[in-house]
């Protein structure tokens, strides 16, 4: 029993180090799989595939150690089992000799070792569950951790189920992605009116992305509120809010099925009528059209056989689908030309005038007419207004239109 709980003990711990090193391997062939052609690109096949081998190889020692503690049970318990054998036949025939055969028979001796022989093989088979046991306990553990884990973000007892408009309010907002940790934000005020078009810019790490993350409680604020239609958006329905708020976020992913599958994400009772007239609105439906099937063309896993303006293209279709709100638009048209950029952002506003419109971009040109740009810079706003007050009051904006101002005029 002794032995059994000491194997037992190492075991698992070995078999939970080992699948620990499971997910570095997967990890592993999984970036080398979706990045292949970076890696056929950079010639990197012999590091990575030196890297794989690395990874598996300790999960390999690893299970092997494991294999070996468990090892030793087998022999364990049949040198329990024979020694108990030969144990109770000397003690049995001990007591037939002494006795001659009158208190011990050599029958009693028989059934003896019959009915030893059934319990320690029972015993044996009881020890090979616990090895299993002992497996399956790291498998449980880890299935377990996923299972329990528990979301911040929450219904309250009565939530608002009905967002009343696209207003979006940040009342001294600020978020931080790890308590004490460094703000990503630091007191944003802002105040946008329901169908306004507002265009957000700025450098690198801005936290431009964090600001409208927050609009459709992808997080909580860690200080301040965050109200859309009047409504702090935690007092709302999960569901209710982000039915309204559309988000078409930087990397935004295509699933594998037709054009048609894809896009009733956004509307899964959408007529074949209001998808094209979505598709046209986000000038996907030009593309589609030069397809043998159209709206039935099959969408390989990831949107591999669409280009990445393409792909944009259908997921701001997606999220238009969805009549929502508040449309957030993150830096989504950053792989379409500036002329179709120019033609979406007319259509939106066209087509959409009550819906409040929120557009990261890096280029002025998609946002120069926006109802107000706010600049971003370092988590907090640097400063608000139209193109050309900013033109004028805001050196960071100015900066940045000029060298893209330049940029284009060399390229001409």
């Amino acid at each position: 029993g002794g032995a059994l709980v000491f194997i037992m003990s190492r075991a698992t711990q070995y078999f939970s180090e080992a699948f620990r090193k499971y997910d570095d391997l997967n990890e592993s062939v999984q970036e080398n799989v979706s990045a292949i052609r970076v890696v056929k690109a950079y010639v990197r096949e012999d590091f990575e595939g030196k890297k794989f081998k690395k990874a598996s190889e300790n999960v390999r020692r690893l299970l092997m150690r494991a294999e070996m503690i468990l090892a030793w049970n087998a022999p364990l318990m049949q040198l329990t089992v024979y020694s108990c054998i030969l144990l109770i036949s000397w003690l049995g025939a001990q007591l037939i000799v002494s006795s001659g055969a009158t208190a011990f028979t050599t029958g009693d001796l028989m059934s003896m070792l019959s009915y030893c022989m059934n319990i320690l093989m029972s015993l044996m088979m009881l020890s090979m569950v616990f090895v299993m046991i002992t497996m399956s306990m790291a498998s449980a553990r880890r299935v377990a951790e996923v299972l329990d884990e528990q979301s911040d973000l929450t219904n309250g007892e009565d939530p608002v189920m009905e967002v009343r408009d696209g207003s979006v309010k940040f009342d001294h907002v600020s978020f931080a992605y790890k308590k004490d940790g460094e703000k990503a934000l630091e007191d944003i005020d802002l105040d946008i009116k329901s169908g306004e078009t507002i265009g957000i810019i700025g450098g690198t790490g801005s936290a431009k992305s964090t600001l409208v993350n927050l609009i459709a409680r992808l997080y909580d604020a860690t200080e301040g509120t965050v109200r859309v239609g009047g409504v702090d958006v935690r007092d709302y329905d999960l569901d209710a809010l982000r039915h309204q708020v559309a988000m078409v976020l930087q990397k935004n992913e295509l699933f594998s099925g037709t054009i048609k599958e894809n896009l009733r994400w956004g509307n899964e009772n959408a007529t074949d009528e209001e998808i094209k007239d979505a598709c046209r609105l986000a000038c996907a439906d030009e593309f589609i059209q030069s397809f043998p099937d159209k709206y039935d063309t099959y969408i390989e896993q990831g949107g591999a056989n669409v280009s990445g303006g393409q792909k944009q293209r259908l997921c701001i279709a997606r999220a238009l689908l969805k009549k929502p709100k508040v449309l957030i638009l993150d830096d989504s048209t950053s792989a379409v030309d500036t002329k179709t950029d120019a033609a979406i952002q007319k259509s939106l506003s066209t087509f959409l005038p009550d819906t409040t419109k929120l557009i990261i971009a890096q280029r002025v040109s998609s946002v120069q007419h926006a109802d107000r740009i706010v600049v971003m810079d370092d988590g907090k706003i640097a400063a608000c207004g139209t193109h050309d007050e900013l033109l004028k009051t805001c050196d960071i904006y100015r900066e940045v239109y000029e060298s893209q101002k330049e940029g284009d005029s060399e390229h001409e």
